[in-house]
């Protein structure tokens, strides 16, 4: 088998999570969190579509970690994310997780807003 090491660019990959937390790029943010191309920051939730849409000049698709199980994401937020242009994937936020670092790794537009687990 052959071993590659994953080099990220500028931004940092989720190093780990747990009840009520994620630790990106050895920083450790409590609650939910909006990773992008610019940084790493707290999200106030389903709520703050303003700050997904906002990211529509950074990322292609947003990734969206709804908690310990998948769930439906209130309709406003998925027309708001789509109407800027970004695809939106839903998945558990563990989930989210993994396909984030893996899209980062390739060098995607990506990014992923996650409530904790």
């Amino acid at each position: 088998m052959r071993m590659n090491e994953v080099q990220f660019d500028d931004s940092a990959p989720v190093d780990g999570y747990g009840p009520g937390f994620f630790r990106v790029g050895s920083e450790v943010f409590n609650g939910a969190v909006l990773l992008l191309p610019s940084g790493a920051k707290g999200w106030a939730g389903f709520e703050d579509t303003g700050a997904l849409v906002a990211a529509a000049s950074e990322v292609d698709v947003l990734l969206l970690g709804t908690g310990a199980e998948i769930a439906h994401p209130p309709v406003a937020l998925r027309q708001a994310v789509e109407a800027a242009g970004m695809g939106l994937e839903v998945m558990a936020s563990p989930a989210a997780c993994r396909t984030y670092n893996v899209l980062l790794a390739e060098g995607r537009r990506v990014g992923v807003a996650m409530l904790p687990v």
